[in-house]
């Protein structure tokens, strides 16, 4: 029973190197396959120049549609391409190279910019849309790596993509998918550029999701009206109690008959000088108050609010809109701030 025992033993031993040699050359093809898109990535970042330059300001005087089309592969290359044009300003959509010559040539009008995206340049979908193209003078971007390709001849703009190497024995579409995905956001991001197109814009296109939450802003979250805690400099530290304990926020916004905000006056303050004094109902607010409260403007960034409120050690901010600093228009309490960031 040794012997059968230590062959069990010998025979585990020889499997599990097996299986330590298999996950170790799994491992390096991965690494093998991203080495070789890092690869196609420098060369398409060197390959970045006058054309590329060309058809970013094409499509910034673009009055219409940025239309983007590939086949295979490349057509779903184009969807991503075209949902990140739209998301940052540019209104686009994909089309199927194979249903453009099914009616949906239609959609696509003379004020139209039209990007195709293809490898090669010649695949055979791509002959009716390039020859609808030239019939009605839309504008035509080539994304092609083929010099002698139709695409290429055809394009009034030509994206030449470097020559990359692909994985899986040179045949699968990897490399070259990437330097096409790339070159769109390149795009994407340079328009965003040009336009001046800020987190407030991003945020009118994303207001749901972990991005909708990140981009919220003061004004979003604010409470307003009949819900800020305004006191008048003038009335006395009893009636302040009220409005504190009716409010149930911890604070107050002091302001003037003008309705200018003067200052705040918090719980802490209120704690502090009790413990300074015996009878302080009758006292004035205004004479107890924190001057210079800590105020934004509404399209200030929910969490840099938050940030400058763990930065200062309070817990309140009020808020006005550019027009009149001076008046508090809305309140953002950091506990409100927390839940809604989440």
């Amino acid at each position: 029973w040794r012997q059968e025992l230590n062959l069990i033993l010998l025979y585990s031993e020889t499997i599990y190197g097996h299986i330590r040699k298999m996950k170790k050359e799994i491992n390096q093809i991965g690494k093998e396959v991203i080495d070789l898109q890092i690869k196609s990535l420098r060369k398409l970042k060197n390959s970045i120049n006058e054309p590329f330059e060309k058809a970013v300001k094409s499509i910034l005087k673009c009055k219409s549609k940025v239309i983007v089309c590939g086949v295979g592969k490349s057509g779903i290359i184009a969807s991503k391409i075209s949902a990140t044009l739209s998301s940052v300003g540019t209104p686009s959509f994909s089309i199927s190279a194979s249903d453009c010559s099914h009616g949906d040539l239609g959609r696509i009008t003379k004020k139209d910019i039209l990007i195709l995206i293809s490898n090669s340049g010649n695949t055979s979908e791509l002959k009716n849309i390039i020859k609808f193209a030239q019939s009605y003078k839309i504008f035509l971007i080539g994304i092609m790596s083929n010099k002698n390709s139709m695409l290429y001849k055809s394009s009034n703009i030509k994206l030449h993509m470097p020559e990359v190497e692909e994985s899986g024995h040179g045949i699968v579409p990897t490399s070259s998918t990437t330097t096409q995905l790339s070159i769109g956001d390149a795009m994407a991001i340079a328009l965003m550029a040009e336009k001046n197109f800020s987190k407030l814009d991003f945020k009118k296109f994303h207001p749901l999701g972990s991005l909708g939450n990140k981009l919220k802003t003061a004004g979003d979250l604010m409470l307003t009206k009949n819900k800020i805690p305004f006191i008048n400099e003038n009335q006395t530290i009893k009636n302040a109690i009220k409005v504190i304990n009716k409010k149930k926020l911890g604070f107050l916004v002091i302001t003037n008959s003008d309705g200018i905000t003067r200052g705040v006056f918090t719980d802490g303050d209120l704690k502090r000088l009790m413990k300074k004094r015996n009878n302080i109902e009758n006292l004035k607010i205004k004479d107890f108050m924190s001057k210079n409260p800590y105020a934004v403007d509404q399209n200030t960034l929910a969490s840099d609010v938050l940030s400058q409120m763990n930065k200062r050690k309070i817990t309140q901010a009020c808020i006005y809109n550019k027009e009149n600093k001076k008046k508090t228009i809305g309140i953002l309490h950091i506990h409100n701030l927390i839940d809604n960031l989440r």
